[in-house]
């Protein structure tokens, strides 16, 4: 079986990392993979959500293969950098690509896990799922955007206290800080997904795409540049037949009153 498995459906794109046996932990090839399905996806125009979640029950992801990094020290440092890059396209294909972008949190998310959980738009987890960036356990300092993630998703506090004190939260905690959308008990996760992507892939899917480059531009935007683009943006939907669309139907839906 491939490392990562992909499934389209009724608009909703699934993709699955697929190392049950070592917790979803993620290697160079399969970041390779993750990375060329989340460029394909992005400029799919039959998609209009995707989830991203690992299989079985343990784990979303637990982050880098641990027994794989004794051979990624021995590398060239310029390659191993070369390669953190590259990869770091995950995480801004997740937060920027025009699509919604959902992490299925179906049990561990740690250190990388984390941080590509953390760039998508949103988080729907399992009870029993566990949050930690890890970096400090292997004497790491973090990759794959999570310490600009977690800043801006849980304040600066919150974030030291996860990569400093490599802190462990359960579900309930993450919900009560911000870095989960919704909880829901181990057996509806799945169901609950789905059904919380198939309406967002049924929504005005290029109002979605000018709403996430306003968030995205909104993190480092002075806000008289923001305001242009929100103009630019804002004028450009108002043309759209998505908009008129649903102009008509919230006319027809005040008549029927």
């Amino acid at each position: 079986m491939p490392d990562l498995l992909r499934s389209a459906e009724n608009g909703v794109a699934t993709l699955t990392i697929n190392r049950p046996d070592h917790r979803n932990a993620i290697d160079g090839a399969l970041c390779d993979d993750l990375l060329a399905a989340l460029t394909d996806i992005a400029q799919d125009e039959s998609i209009g959500a995707l989830i991203l979640t690992g299989a079985g029950h343990q784990a979303f992801c637990a982050g880098g293969d641990i027994k794989r990094m004794d051979h990624i020290a021995a590398q060239n440092f310029d390659h191993r950098v070369a390669n953190l890059r590259r990869w770091g396209g995950i995480t801004m294909l997740l937060h920027t690509m025009p699509k919604i972008t959902i992490a299925m949190v179906n049990g561990v998310a740690a250190g990388a896990g984390l941080s590509i959980a953390a760039a998508c738009d949103f988080r729907l987890a399992a009870r029993s799922a566990r949050f930690t960036t890890a970096y400090v356990k292997v004497a790491r300092s973090g990759d794959f955007g999570g310490t600009a993630l977690l800043t801006r998703l849980l304040g600066a506090a919150r974030a030291r206290e996860l990569y400093l004190l490599g802190t462990i939260i359960d579900s309930a905690q993450a919900e009560a800080y911000g870095l989960v959308t919704k909880v829901f008990d181990d057996d509806k996760l799945q169901a609950e997904t789905w059904n919380f992507a198939a309406q967002r892939a049924a929504g005005p899917a290029t109002a979605y795409g000018y709403i996430k480059q306003n968030l995205h531009a909104a993190e480092t935007m002075p806000l008289p540049d923001l305001i242009d683009l929100e103009a630019a943006n804002h004028a450009k939907t108002g043309a759209t037949a998505e908009h008129l669309a649903a102009v008509a139907a919230f006319r027809e839906r005040r008549r029927g009153k």
